[in-house]
């Protein structure tokens, strides 16, 4: 059963994420990830005020100023998803938000000097920039092989087109997990002598000509591929990682942290920097990521409830089918003083 934070600070009943209220979407709009859950565990209370770290098309923000009295803070890298949510922001509705442009990893410069009672990321691209085909993020769409979240910097074309095959190879097997990256990469690299590669159909086709589908189903073969490529891109592991950190620093005591990932690498981040802070102990460490000592002879800046991570109900599953291979985890803030460590050292190597 999950804890609330009402419940947590105060000892009152515990609220069930599956009957917590939340406000309903329209058919066909975009439904924010474990929205009742986010909710539920985020407890927003009147008087408070929270950070919407992926702003996105702001579901979470707005469900939270539903909830309560309080004040949120949008920030998304996004230059699309905040020109969209100053019309939000304009509303009388709404008009406890602010928005921010920039990325979560600056998430303390961001909104200094300010301090906060929670803060909410939900990762990974969101369902905006994957229905936008010109965004390059999906396969599901032939478009411009881009996967730009701040639409500047070098795009996935950049990266395919120039970098070396055994880079290549590292970062789709870091990032994406994909275990024929070698073949992958040696297959780019065949195809791009012929002509650049430019859009997003003409990658995946060269990622299915060497890496099959299971017969039992499954996945797209070009799923991880593109997932690789995203995150090392947009250096989403180390932004993540920075992002915690910054959390950390201005969240008040008592304060509340929600994390939503979506693959196994960021909620392995997640929940090696919780058992760090919490002062949780034991194995089951990625291999990408260092041995480390931080939680010894240190305070707990966090207190986690548990150290299991909570999973959709199976009829949000059915009804979104992004939500299926979401994960939550969430902590509560102590009093103790942010640990110093400018770098935690759990994004893998290889992120930029």
């Amino acid at each position: 059963m999950m804890v609330s934070a009402a419940s947590h600070q105060t000892g009152a009943s515990t609220p069930s994420p599956a009957t917590s209220q939340a406000p309903k979407h329209a058919k066909g709009s975009h439904e924010p990830v474990m929205l009742k859950e986010v909710l539920a565990c985020l407890a927003p209370q009147d008087g408070e005020t929270y950070v919407d770290c992926t702003f996105g098309a702001g579901g979470y923000s707005k469900a939270i100023l539903a909830s309560a009295d309080c004040q949120v803070i949008g920030i998304d890298q996004d230059p699309n998803a905040i020109a969209a949510g100053k019309t939000l922001a304009q509303t009388p509705e709404f008009s406890g938000l602010r928005l921010v442009e920039g990325n979560f990893k600056d998430l303390d410069t961001l909104i200094a000097p300010q301090t906060v009672d929670g803060v909410v990321f939900d990762l990974g691209v969101s369902s905006m920039q994957l229905d936008q085909a010109e965004r390059g993020f999906s396969f599901r769409f032939d478009g411009p092989l881009d996967m730009r979240m701040s639409q500047s910097g070098p795009s996935a074309a950049d990266l395919v087109n120039t970098a070396e095959e055994e880079d290549l190879a590292n970062i789709i097997y870091q990032f994406g997990e994909e275990r024929r990256s070698r073949a992958v990469a040696r297959a780019i690299v065949a195809a791009r002598a012929k002509a650049p590669i430019t859009r997003t159909s003409e990658l995946a086709d060269i990622v299915r000509s060497v890496v099959r589908r299971s017969p039992s189903g499954g996945i797209d073969p070009a799923t991880r591929t593109f997932q690789g490529l995203r995150v090392y891109l947009n250096a989403e592991l180390g932004a993540l990682e920075s992002g915690l950190l910054a959390a950390e620093r201005i969240l008040n005591p008592g304060g509340r942290l929600v994390v939503v990932s979506f693959h196994s690498l960021e909620d392995r981040l997640v929940k090696t920097f919780l058992k760090s802070r919490s002062g949780r102990t034991g194995s089951g460490q990625s291999r990408y990521f260092p041995d480390s000592n931080l939680s010894a002879q240190r305070q707990p800046t966090f207190s986690a409830p548990s150290g299991r991570s909570l999973k959709p109900r199976p009829e949000e599953g059915n009804f979104n089918p992004r939500a299926r291979s979401a994960r939550l985890r969430f902590a509560f803030r102590t009093e103790v003083p942010a640990w110093e460590d400018q770098d935690a050292g759990l994004a893998p190597r290889l992120d930029r």
